[in-house]
């Protein structure tokens, strides 16, 4: 497995990239040697330490994990165990669709500590609260970040009015927008 380690306002000692290495090697187990992760570390004006983390493409799909602590090493080991967590209880998922792609390695998933598939919260069935229909008119991103802030929503979803493509505008968590848009 490839662990990549980039940093955004914080200088990356060997310290912490080895430690980054350290605990995400022992994923290695459950991935195939070729596969990439995308490990970046942050820090913000309030001392916060960011983590994310990208693991590109199992299956068509994209698992990714982050958090935010005082402490880099607790983000660091925090956002490993959640990761660890989403290929766990996802694995018969990315098994089932796209086949082809032998990113994950099911064969050790028997080899799993008792207690690591213990500590999973149970599979239940998917159960939506709430369902909305509307009209998506046709509008800039601007207008569409203005409508957010209208509702008081942290996203919303518009048809770009130069493309007609379905697009969506969101809040960062930095106080920042966002904007996705169709490939």
């Amino acid at each position: 497995m490839r662990i990549t380690v980039s940093g955004k306002k914080i200088k990356l000692t060997d310290g912490i990239t080895g430690y980054i290495d350290k605990k995400f090697s022992k994923l290695e187990k459950m991935l195939d040697p070729e596969a990439e992760l995308r490990v970046t570390v942050s820090a913000n004006k309030k001392e916060k330490q960011k983590v994310e983390v990208t693991l590109d493409n199992i299956n068509g799909h994209v698992v990714r994990a982050e958090d935010v602590q005082d402490d880099l090493y607790s983000a660091i080991d925090l956002v490993c165990d959640k990761l660890n967590r989403q290929i766990v209880k996802y694995k018969n998922k990315f098994k089932t669709r796209g086949a082809g792609n032998s990113t994950i390695r099911f064969e050790n998933f028997d080899e799993l500590v008792e207690e690591e598939i213990d500590s999973l919260p149970g599979d239940t069935e998917l159960v939506f609260e709430r369902k909305k229909r509307f009209n998506l008119r046709p509008m800039s991103a601007e207008e569409a970040v203005l409508q957010m802030n209208l509702l008081g929503h942290d996203f919303f979803l518009f048809k770009d009015q130069d493309t007609f493509e379905v697009c969506l505008v969101y809040r960062r968590g930095d106080g920042g927008y966002g904007l996705i848009e169709q490939e």
